[in-house]
């Protein structure tokens, strides 16, 4: 599971200690696969992302996520400033609706 840093983690009065841990475990390199699971539908924002030899991403470091692709845009990130390199994608998940064409009656036929 990926939680495991997690079962170290108390909560008291020193939050301090508790946004390190949060903080290590979000540096973490994770697989395509892993983020796409966490994050369905939304804007991703990886960190040093890894590339195979067909330059696809196959793994990097998750700093921003979000559904609303301006909320990225517009936020400060001080975390892009950390890595060298980073890459944004939309995760989709659910399918997209149909589009329908509709033809008019009127329309005079090409010749």
């Amino acid at each position: 599971m990926r939680f495991e840093k997690f079962d170290k983690i108390f909560f008291s009065m020193n939050t301090d200690t508790i946004e390190k841990m949060v903080s290590e475990f979000d540096s973490m390199q994770r697989s395509i696969d892993d983020i796409k699971k966490s994050y369905p539908d939304e804007w991703i924002i990886l960190g040093n992302p890894v590339s195979d030899e067909f330059d696809r991403t196959i793994s990097g470091v998750v700093l921003y996520h979000s559904r609303d692709k301006r909320e990225l845009a517009y936020r400060d990130k001080p975390l892009l400033k950390k890595y060298e390199h980073f890459a944004s994608f939309f995760n989709r998940v659910t399918p997209r609706p149909k589009r329908s064409v509709i033809a008019s009656i009127y329309s005079t036929p090409i010749k």
